[in-house]
C-alpha cells in the first residue's frame, strides 16, 4: 500500500512508489555511459578461405643410397653444392667388385668348357646307341646291350642340360657383377642442390634390408621448385579443390606472404603427431629469386574456397551468440523468423536506440578473417556497436552506451570553444593595454 506526503507549501501528493521511480531515475541520469566503438554496416566483397598448416618440401627430393657394401673413396661435391643430372656424386671402392667380376668371367669360362666336353660326349653316346639299335634289330646284340647303350645316352643329355643352365648361370653372375661394380659409381639422377651430406670419405656404406635402412649418403633437392605440403582438417577437404589460390604465410618471411595454387588433395586420411587427422593438399608455391624457400620451413596456407561479391558485412568481432531465452520477447517477436526458438542461441548484434543498447538479431552467413555476411536482420548503413572486445562480450539490453567517435567529437568541440575564448580574452587584454597605453601618451584627451 503507498503512503501519501503532503508536500508543504507546494499544493501536491506524492506516493512512496512515486518517490521511488524517481529515485531511480535519478540514479540512471547520474550513470555513466559506457564507451563503444561503432561502425555502420556495408558492403563488400568477402574471400572465403581455409586455413592449413604444413611444411615447404621440393617437389623432386631424392636420397642416395649405395646398392652394394663398399668404402667410400671420393664425394666430388659438399653440402650446398649445385649439381646436374648425371655428375659423379658418389665414388666406391671397386676393387672388391672387380675382383667379382673377374671370378665370374672365369667361372663362365670353366661352364664353358664343361658344356663343349658334355655335348662331345653325348655325340659319343648318341653314336654308340645308334649303333647298338641296329645291331639289336638284326639280333647281333642282348637287349641289355641296348639298354645300357640308352641309358648312357640319356646320361649324356642330362649332363649336357646341366652344362647349359651352369653356364647361364654363370653368365648371370657376369651380369650381376657389371652391375655391382657400376654400383660403385653414383650419379645425380636430378638437377639439383646437395641439401644434406650424412657420411666422409672412408666409412663403409651398407645395403639397406627388409627391417634395417641402408645408408643415406646424400640428399639431392630441387629447390627452384616448392610445394607446401598442408595438413586440410578432414571437415573442411571438401571445400578444396584444385586450381584454388592460396595465401601462404611462411615463418621465416612474416613481412610478405607468398602466393600458390592448389595442384592436388590426397584420397587418404592421415593422423597428424596430435592425434588429428587431416588430408594432404599440394600447393605449388610461386618462385621468387629475392626470397629463396628452403626443405622443411614451416608455414600456414590461407586458401581461398569461396568469392562473395557486394554482399552486407559488419566486423565479424560484432556477431555475438546469445542465449534465445534470455532475449526480451519483443526482440525476438520483430525478428521475425530469423531466430530458431528450437535452438538454444541465436546470433545478434548490438544496436544503439536511445542511447540504450539493443540485440538485434541476425542471419549470418560465411565470414573471412576481419568480416561476417549478414543475410538478414540488418539494414546497409545501420549502426552497430564493434567493440570493445572485454565491453561486447558482457554486454546486454538496455545498458547506457556512447559512441567514441561523439565523444572525442565533443571534446574536440569543447577545446576548441576554449580556445576561442581564450583567444577572446587575450584579445581584450591587448585591446586593454592599447587603449590605456594611448592614454598614458596623450593625457589631455
Amino acid at each position: 500500500m503507498a503512503v501519501a506526503a503532503l508536500l508543504g507549501g507546494g499544493g501536491y501528493v506524492l506516493t512512496q512508489t512515486a518517490a521511488g521511480e524517481q529515485f531511480r531515475e535519478g540514479l540512471k541520469k547520474k550513470e555513466k555511459p559506457t564507451t563503444v566503438r561503432v561502425q555502420a554496416a556495408g558492403r563488400n566483397d568477402i574471400t572465403r578461405s581455409v586455413s592449413a598448416p604444413g611444411l615447404v618440401e621440393p617437389r623432386k627430393k631424392v636420397e642416395i643410397s649405395a646398392q652394394v657394401s663398399a668404402r667410400i673413396v671420393a664425394l666430388p661435391f659438399d653440402e650446398g653444392s649445385v649439381v646436374r643430372a648425371g655428375d659423379v656424386v658418389v665414388r666406391l671402392d671397386a676393387e672388391g667388385l672387380t675382383a667379382r667380376l673377374e671370378a665370374a668371367k672365369a667361372r663362365r669360362m670353366a661352364q664353358e668348357a664343361r658344356f663343349r666336353g658334355a655335348k662331345a660326349d653325348l655325340a659319343v653316346a648318341l653314336s654308340d646307341f645308334g649303333r647298338k639299335r641296329e645291331l639289336h634289330d638284326t639280333g647281333d646284340i642282348s637287349d641289355v646291350v641296348l639298354e645300357q647303350a640308352e641309358n648312357r645316352y640319356n646320361q649324356a643329355v642330362a649332363t649336357v642340360e646341366m652344362a647349359t643352365a651352369d653356364v647361364e648361370i654363370a653368365r648371370a653372375q657376369i651380369i650381376e657383377a657389371e652391375r655391382d661394380l657400376a654400383y660403385a659409381v653414383i650419379s645425380s639422377p636430378i638437377d639439383g642442390i646437395i641439401t644434406t651430406l650424412n657420411a666422409e670419405v672412408g666409412e663403409l656404406v651398407v645395403v639397406g634390408t627388409l627391417n634395417n635402412p641402408g645408408s643415406i649418403i646424400l640428399e639431392i633437392a630441387d629447390l627452384s621448385d616448392m610445394l607446401l605440403m598442408a595438413r586440410v582438417d578432414e571437415s573442411n577437404v571438401a571445400k578444396v579443390k584444385e586450381q584454388q589460390e592460396a595465401t601462404v604465410f611462411i615463418n621465416a618471411y612474416r613481412d610478405e606472404p607468398f602466393l600458390g595454387v592448389v595442384e592436388r588433395i590426397g584420397l587418404e586420411r592421415k593422423r597428424w603427431e596430435d592425434g588429428s587427422h587431416y588430408y594432404e593438399a599440394e600447393i605449388k608455391l610461386q618462385k621468387e629469386a629475392d626470397r629463396p624457400l628452403l626443405s622443411g620451413f614451416s608455414a600456414t596456407a590461407e586458401i581461398t574456397v569461396q568469392h562473395l561479391r557486394d554482399v552486407l558485412v559488419v566486423p565479424s568481432q560484432a556477431v555475438l551468440d546469445r542465449r534465445i531465452d534470455e532475449l526480451p520477447k519483443a526482440t525476438i517477436d520483430a525478428a521475425g523468423g530469423i531466430v530458431d526458438t528450437r535452438k538454444t542461441f541465436a546470433s545478434v548484434v548490438y544496436t544503439i536506440v536511445d542511447g540504450k543498447t539493443h540485440a538485434t538479431p541476425v542471419d549470418i552467413g560465411p565470414s573471412d578473417l576481419a568480416e561476417t555476411v549478414i543475410l538478414a536482420g540488418l539494414d546497409e548503413g545501420q549502426r552497430v556497436i564493434t567493440g570493445p572486445f572485454k565491453t561486447l562480450i558482457n554486454m546486454k539490453d538496455d545498458m547506457l552506451v556512447k559512441d567514441e567517435a561523439e565523444i572525442e567529437a565533443e571534446a574536440q568541440a569543447e577545446a576548441a570553444a576554449k580556445e576561442e575564448e581564450r583567444d577572446e580574452e587575450e584579445q581584450e587584454t591587448d585591446d586593454s593595454a592599447s587603449t590605456q597605453a594611448e592614454t598614458d601618451r596623450n593625457p589631455d584627451s
